[in-house]
């Protein structure tokens, strides 16, 4: 097995690794990216494995590899407030993420055949919510997951501005698929083994384009009841929130927009993490091809004369990094959003309502 760029000593790393090696290119993905630890959506055994640029499988959970995933995310383009389908949304890793981007007024549905694995899912969407820091800095389109087979999804359901597919889709479901998006929507799959972003710009129009040369295992066919007929998927409803919701949203809005104001006029850095320990960098050449064994992800992508460095420019660095200080590890990142929360003077079981009733 092999991956696209070198393996991390942590979340962080990984993803200074996909920004260097072009996977990651826009701000809001590299946030995403960041807020989530790849290594807690793996099981405690196999967690040594999770910086790497390789994808992980077990029984019936898997995650793409990192570069995967984020030439996903960036070709998804997306924006608040918009819709997502996730079709085989696995482990929750990359809905979760794409709902950072969402916000609390866009809709974010996965459809995972295996129900154990939509548990797995959701205990980890749960960890996140109550653990994590990260959830305090975003507002959350949080994840609804429902077991079923994605090419059975009922016809009087809703369309989608943004769709995702993780498993190779053959030709003759390509137009099922778009059935599933929106105008102006984006449909990202592994469509005869590249992957492919097609854009509805119009009812009967579409603009493909190939970004990557992947291998994915191919979409698991329907399996008919005795009767004959397909079990229809039926996806979440598009909720309206409730006054409750609504007036939780606004008030941790102000409360953030306060502390920028606070942390801004003093130099502050609001609530963004305290920065990391810089790293010593190494200069890579991008491999051009990576393999997955066991059906996993292949991927190859066309490389360009500015990703080869010159021997000089490698001799200069080494020069740089033999001469910069040694690597001081930063504080940990203080949640300014839950201690003004707590500061406020409201009863206790508002305080916790306002933090979603988080454990930290």
């Amino acid at each position: 097995m092999g991956g696209a760029v070198s393996a991390g000593e942590d979340n962080d790393e990984l993803i200074d690794n996909l920004k260097e090696a072009q996977y990651i290119r826009t701000e809001l993905v590299e946030q995403a990216f960041r807020a989530i630890d790849r290594a807690d959506y793996y099981l405690e055994e196999f967690k040594e494995n999770a910086y790497k640029d390789l994808a992980w499988k077990h029984g019936n959970i898997h995650l793409s590899a990192p570069c995967i995933y984020s030439e996903v995310m960036e070709a998804l383009d997306l924006q608040p407030g918009l819709s997502f389908l996730n079709l085989g949304s696995g482990t929750g890793y990359l809905s979760s993420m794409v709902g950072l981007i969402l916000g609390p007024f866009g809709v974010n549905h996965g459809v995972e055949l295996h129900s154990d694995v939509i548990e797995y899912a959701r205990q980890k969407l749960d960890f996140f919510i109550r653990t994590s820091d990260s959830f305090d800095k975003f507002d959350f389109c949080e994840p609804s997951f429902v077991t079923g087979n994605c090419l059975e999804i009922s016809p009087d359901c809703s369309q989608y501005d943004r769709v995702y597919c993780g498993a190779g889709v053959q030709k003759e479901h390509e137009e099922y698929m778009k059935s599933l998006l929106k105008v102006g929507g984006i449909l990202v799959m592994p469509l005869e083994e590249k992957l492919t972003k097609i854009t509805r710009t119009g009812p009967s129009a579409w603009e493909t384009k190939k970004i990557l040369a992947v291998s994915f295992a191919p979409l698991i066919q329907p399996c008919h009841s005795e009767s004959g007929k397909s079990r229809l998927v039926q996806l979440p409803p598009l909720a309206v929130r409730s006054l409750q919701d609504l007036a939780r949203i606004a008030i941790r809005a102000t409360i953030k927009k306060v502390i920028r104001q606070e942390t801004v006029s003093s130099g502050g850095n609001g609530l963004k993490n305290t920065p990391r320990a810089k790293r010593r960098r190494v200069r890579r050449r991008r491999m051009e091809t990576i393999v997955f064994l066991d059906k996993e992800v292949f991927a190859s992508r066309i490389s360009s004369p500015s990703d080869d460095n010159s021997c000089e420019d490698l001799e200069e660095e080494q020069r740089e990094e033999d001469k910069a200080p040694p690597e001081t590890k930063p504080a940990p990142p203080v949640n300014f959003l839950r201690e003004k929360v707590l500061s406020l003077p409201l009863p206790d079981p508002l305080k916790y309502y306002l933090l979603y009733y988080r454990e930290k």
